[in-house]
């Protein structure tokens, strides 16, 4: 359980880093979440995203995430996800959160 709790903090600590950043749209909010999150930033596809996270050694996921239909629901071509798992920390999603403010700057 303290795995758990864990996850969850670390969960709500991604959340806040990403709704901290201008542009940044997050894509679903149930309320019990998993230790991820998907995500879009206005101006950027997800695919060039992915890529320039990728470049910034930051791994996440792009594309339908097997939900094409609540993709299509919410007029997004695609989104992004975070996801954390016992190795990940805090500085992981400082990480995250800093290769977005300069993709931003990449792109926008």
């Amino acid at each position: 359980l303290e795995h758990l709790a864990s996850e969850e903090t670390l969960r709500e600590e991604l959340v806040g880093a990403l709704q901290s950043i201008p542009g940044v749209r997050l894509v679903g909010s149930a309320p019990e979440r998993r230790a991820l999150q998907s995500f879009v930033v206005d101006g950027i596809h997800p695919h060039d995203l992915g890529t320039f996270l990728d470049s910034e050694g930051v791994a996440v996921r792009t594309g339908h995430h097997c939900a094409e239909p609540a993709h299509r629901r919410f007029g997004l071509a695609a989104s992004v996800r975070a996801s954390l798992g016992l190795y990940n920390s805090s500085d992981d999603i400082s990480q995250l959160r800093e290769a977005l403010l300069k993709a931003r700057n990449f792109f926008l």
